[in-house]
């Protein structure tokens, strides 16, 4: 097998390809690509296969040729396309063209070296809101389900008013498009398949720091005290050590305090949550638009319906509803290696049986207990009044790093 070509192609098809890169396809024997980018070659004598999915099988084909192979390729192939699955298994070298983000930018007048990237084009918007909040520019791959009418009204639950949004469609091609919006303009607008979205923030994104206030939360009355209380949520998340592309589950999350600033850390990774009450619920899902955090919640009694998460890296704990066993069976076997699980305790009894069973499970546990006192005016003076003490239990399976 002979090293092949990928090449980047623009929405002007061979128009602006450069002549070396027209006489490669024109020599080649077999040319793979898109639908979209073979019509643009309908003169090739060669041989042509259609990318559509299973790029596995695709590989697995072009592992063994042996004539001289070239595959077409969107703009520049390495950025979010096939370029990056295709080079790591495949000898294959890469000629990109302009990209679709490079030509927004362009049309727009503006930088692009320090906006941020995010892709809709055929994955899931959940997730989509934390990773955009408080971005000043923001550069958005489309697609025919997830178009801008879509995302906008999807932006527009949480309250995201400060972004203006320039959608450019098949830009480099003879039915190029550029408009400027607001989210509520490209809500109601129709848009060419071909499209790219940047969002240029016109005013400041609200700013929730690490260790929101409880009073910041929408919580159940008369019982407003269940909550993950601030300094219990802040030492607890800090014992999951989150990363960025962190995998979490929130089992009883509540009112949802520890899932949201979860999801704040692990931004482009994802959270899952569960919650047997169906009035907490309600309340988690205000308090997801209130702070700008889009995660998978289901309404259940852990451990029922964990299967339908992903494999978490961290997992916390904040109540059993008294099946500590069947649910750490459940945890212990889907946690990812060197994972974590916080469990928050509030008796000893609780602490005792979360210790014997993760123990008996292989792993090691470390325990803070954690009392606090917050300071209360009475007349001019200053009073401390206790909360709750709470044992935080923080395992990690033995041997792992």
């Amino acid at each position: 097998m002979g090293t092949m070509k990928l090449i980047g192609v623009g929405a002007d098809g061979k128009a602006s390809l450069p002549e070396l890169y027209r006489r490669w396809i024109d020599e080649s024997e077999l040319l793979v690509g898109g639908e979209r980018q073979l019509a643009m070659f309908p003169d090739y004598k060669g041989e042509t296969i259609v990318i559509r999915r299973g790029l596995a099988e695709l590989v697995e084909r072009l592992r063994h040729e042996t004539r001289r192979t070239v595959v077409l390729a969107s703009g520049d192939p390495l950025f979010y396309g096939i370029g990056s699955y295709l080079a790591g298994k495949l000898p294959i070298e890469v000629y990109p063209a302009v990209s679709s983000v490079q030509w927004a930018f362009a049309k727009m007048g503006e930088s692009w070296q320090d906006a941020a990237f995010v892709s809709a084009h055929g994955r899931p918007l959940t997730g989509l809101v934390q990773r955009i909040d408080g971005r000043r520019k923001v550069a958005i791959l489309t697609d025919e389900t997830n178009s801008p009418d879509v995302i906008a009204r999807y932006l527009l639950e949480y309250g995201m008013t400060e972004y203006e949004a320039f959608v450019g469609e098949e830009l480099g091609g003879p039915n190029e498009r550029c408009r400027l919006f607001s989210l509520e303009e490209m809500a109601e607008a129709e848009f060419l398949p071909l499209n790219i979205v940047i969002l240029r923030q016109t005013a400041p994104s609200p700013v929730w720091p690490f260790g929101i206030e409880d009073d910041e939360f929408f919580q159940r009355k008369p019982d407003k005290g269940l909550i993950t209380k601030k300094e219990i949520r802040v030492l607890s998340l800090s014992a999951l050590r989150l990363r960025p592309d962190s995998v979490v589950w929130d089992i009883g999350t509540c009112t949802g305090s520890v899932a949201i600033e979860a999801a704040k850390i692990a931004r482009d990774g994802a959270v899952f949550a569960i919650e047997k009450n169906e009035q907490d619920i309600e309340l988690c899902r205000q308090n997801l638009r209130k702070f700008r955090v889009d995660i998978t919640l289901v309404h259940g009694r852990a451990p029922d319906r964990l299967d339908e998460f992903a494999d978490p890296d961290a997992i916390f704990i904040g109540g059993t509803s008294g099946a500590m066993a069947p649910l750490l069976d459940v945890c212990c076997r889907r946690l990812k290696r060197n994972g974590r699980i916080v469990i928050n305790a509030a008796t000893i009894e609780t602490l005792a049986e979360a210790s014997r069973e993760l123990g008996e499970r292989g792993f090691h546990v470390d325990i803070t207990l954690a009392q606090v006192s917050r300071s209360k005016p009475i007349l001019n003076l200053t009073r401390f009044e206790a909360l709750n003490p709470v044992y935080i239990i923080a395992a990690k399976r033995e041997g792992e790093e």
